[in-house]
């Protein structure tokens, strides 16, 4: 089975909307794209590309797809970010989509039917493993279903107030083992869950 994966930048308050730009996702009027850039460092980039340091496939929400067409493909040669272009360029990219004959991104196929069933056949399939970014809602879905292996989260020390959430009511409960952490020098927590179980509970009486 294919693992999946999905990375996200996370406010303290659960907010991943928009981290890389003012523009990038201005829905429900949010105002604070691109509040990660002013953390950016070495230490964040090398943990992107220890990520993507083996074999993967992207599993896309129909929104982050946009984003992510609309940037990877024009990234020039010479530039800080080509490695992780030329790679995202490169593999399958999935995309959860209702809108499957318009994508026009080298090597993107639409999952046909309903999502969670979608995804599960996905992962069932030989390949390499699956790596979600940002898709806020597609996350949320996934995570009901309980098809998500691992999380990896980047959280930022803001609180953002508004914005889309990776997490809400429906995730099913799931308990995670913490796999490895490391704080950069801006205080951002960078920290890898694997799925470990149901939750389990106690009592200190």
């Amino acid at each position: 089975m294919r693992k999946l994966t999905v990375s996200a930048f996370i406010s303290l308050d659960g907010v991943i909307q928009a981290p890389g730009g003012p523009d990038e996702d201005r829905d429900g009027s949010f105002a604070f794209g691109g509040w990660t850039v002013p953390y950016a460092d070495e230490a964040i980039g090398a943990h992107v590309h220890g990520l993507l340091s083996q074999p993967f496939e992207l599993l896309l929400g129909r929104r982050t797809y946009d984003i992510f067409a609309s940037y990877w493909p024009n990234v020039p040669a010479d530039s800080h970010s080509s490695a992780i272009a030329d790679k995202f360029n490169a593999v399958a990219k999935h995309v959860a989509t209702h809108r499957g004959d318009d994508l026009r991104w080298h090597n993107s196929h639409a999952l046909n039917g309903e999502l969670a069933g979608a995804v599960r056949a996905l992962t069932h399939q030989d390949g390499a493993d699956l790596v979600t970014f940002g898709s806020a809602d597609m996350a949320r879905q996934l995570l009901a279903a309980g098809l998500i292996d691992e999380l990896c989260l980047l959280t930022y020390p803001v609180i953002l107030g508004r914005g889309r959430r990776l997490f809400d009511d429906d995730a099913r409960p799931s308990a995670f083992t913490l796999a490895h952490s490391a704080v950069t020098p801006g205080g951002v927590v960078i920290a890898r869950y694997v799925r470990h179980g149901d939750v389990r509970t106690g009592s200190f009486e």
